[in-house]
């Protein structure tokens, strides 16, 4: 893999995707990213730096520009979010690839977050659906299994931590400490499309065994419900795994309470939801055309049992803090199943949730300076910032909302890409799943080596980024 002082320019564009991009692949089986050459984009000024010791990641979960824009523009279009204070901005390209027996493997353009989590984690390209696995000739063929930037850092002794607002066996936490066929397999009971890979079938077990297994520092979401399933097979069959956490000394903490008197002298496995944790703000529905009258939003709306975002990164930090370094995934993973379900205020509350965990490592970065802060999404959603008089295309068969931002104004939002839903003919009184979309997503960084999100990238490259090279 052509490593950092070899690029940061422009990522190739289609025509050499399907030229440079396929014919590597081609000779190496997987699917890398080739890069341009890094003093493009820098200057004269951009002396090399020592790499960081400390990486926070931040994943924002279908955070496209203007998901972030209308979290930007609801608090207020002069009140900056910290986000904002990132020194280096860049873009990345989050094309995944079709299943085939061999390669070259085709781009498929609008990817889902198991593999654009894997891009950015192991550096290649797989499939929709893959969990830092290599393609196939189908999703449920297993690939093969890909290192991720986690795994490597534990190799270098460093902590380990892994945060999440969804189920933290989900796409995006997943990619990090397990590999799967399939991301569905979350559980031991919910191993059905994914029999090679039980651990009964001498597999490395669910999403959940795996994240166990891999006895990460600090693991913390929602999701306890995975935990709860029993074992099928290896040494803790019949028990929960759960379980075998506590087993092999990890902490286990259900509520904010319990997370806030968590030590740092063993291992944390935090979950504080059976699902997905609960969402900060609630507020009006979509409706289809223009939308209903403008409203705001009801802030504050998260139980007081669960720690917010901010609060698990905070912690997560302290807990990690050492000598050696660590390594920091932290995902605002609700502001995509908002966006899915056309829930404006859930999408930016999320967002603005999203928001403050990043002030948290932005403020730590100030006084740590040797702490590498990145923050992107794993691929662009659907809505859409659009005048409040809008009409005519997009709207009549897409879904609307209007808020009143705290400027005053209105603030309308538009989802669009799952149409009427149905037959496609008639209008439903429930807004069907909105799709992903496969626009480039802003990338943000702080610190050491930073400037090498410059310009516009592929998300395999933030693989080289996150391991500070």
């Amino acid at each position: 893999m052509i490593r950092k002082k070899a690029f940061v320019a422009a990522f190739a564009a289609a025509s050499v995707i399907a030229a440079a991009g396929m014919a590597s692949a081609a000779a190496s089986g997987a699917f890398d990213t080739a890069r341009g050459d890094d003093s493009a984009a820098g200057s004269a000024s951009h002396q090399p730096q020592r790499g960081p010791k400390n990486v926070i990641f931040f994943l924002g979960d279908g955070m496209g520009t203007q998901e972030i824009t209308a979290a930007r523009y609801y608090q207020g279009v002069q009140n900056k979010l910290n986000v904002d204070r990132a020194r280096y901005t860049g873009f990345d390209t989050t094309w995944s690839v079709k299943p085939a027996a061999k390669p070259p493997y085709k781009p498929d353009y609008d990817p889902d977050s198991a593999s654009t989590g894997s891009s950015w984690a192991t550096g290649k390209k797989t499939i929709d659906e893959r969990i830092s696995q290599g393609p196939s000739s189908a999703d449920n063929v297993p690939g093969t299994n890909y290192q991720t930037v986690l795994e490597l850092a534990q190799k270098r002794g460093l902590k380990v931590g892994n945060v999440s607002t969804a189920e933290i066996t989900d796409a995006t936490p997943a990619v990090l400490a397990s590999h799967m066929s399939l991301r569905g397999c979350q559980g031991p009971a919910d191993m059905a499309a994914c029999p090679k890979e039980t651990k009964a079938a001498g597999g490395l077990g669910s999403i959940a065994e795996q994240e166990v297994d891999h006895k990460i520092d600090v693991l913390l979401g929602g999701g306890r419900a995975r935990f709860e399933q029993k074992l099928t097979g290896g040494p803790y069959a019949g028990k929960t795994v759960v379980d075998q956490a506590k087993a092999k000394g990890i902490q286990y903490v259900t509520d904010a309470a319990g997370l806030k008197s968590a030590k740092d002298n063993k291992p944390v496995l935090g979950l504080f939801n059976s699902s997905n944790m609960s969402l900060e703000w609630s507020g009006p529905t979509a409706a289809l055309g223009k939308g209903t009258a403008a409203q705001s939003c009801k802030e504050n709306q998260r139980p007081s049992n669960e720690p917010s975002l901010s609060d698990m990164t905070s912690k997560a930090i302290s807990l990690l803090e050492n000598k050696k370094g660590f390594f920091l995934q932290v995902e605002g993973a609700s502001i995509d199943k908002q966006d899915h379900a056309t829930n404006a205020c859930g999408q930016i509350g999320e967002t603005v949730a999203f928001d403050r965990a990043i002030g948290v490592a932005l403020n730590y970065q100030k006084t740590h300076p040797d702490t590498l802060v990145v923050v992107t999404a794993d691929h662009a959603h659907t809505s859409q910032i659009v005048g409040e008089d809008a009409s005519g295309s997009g709207l009549p068969t897409g879904w609307s909302t209007n808020l009143t931002t705290k400027d005053g104004q209105t603030l309308t939002l538009t989802y669009g890409t799952a149409g009427f839903g149905g037959d496609g003919k008639a209008p439903v009184a429930v807004p069907p799943s909105q799709q992903h979309t496969g626009a480039v997503v802003p990338v943000w960084a702080n610190g050491p080596g930073a400037d090498a999100v410059l310009g516009t990238n592929d998300h395999t490259h933030l693989f080289d980024v996150l391991q500070g090279q």
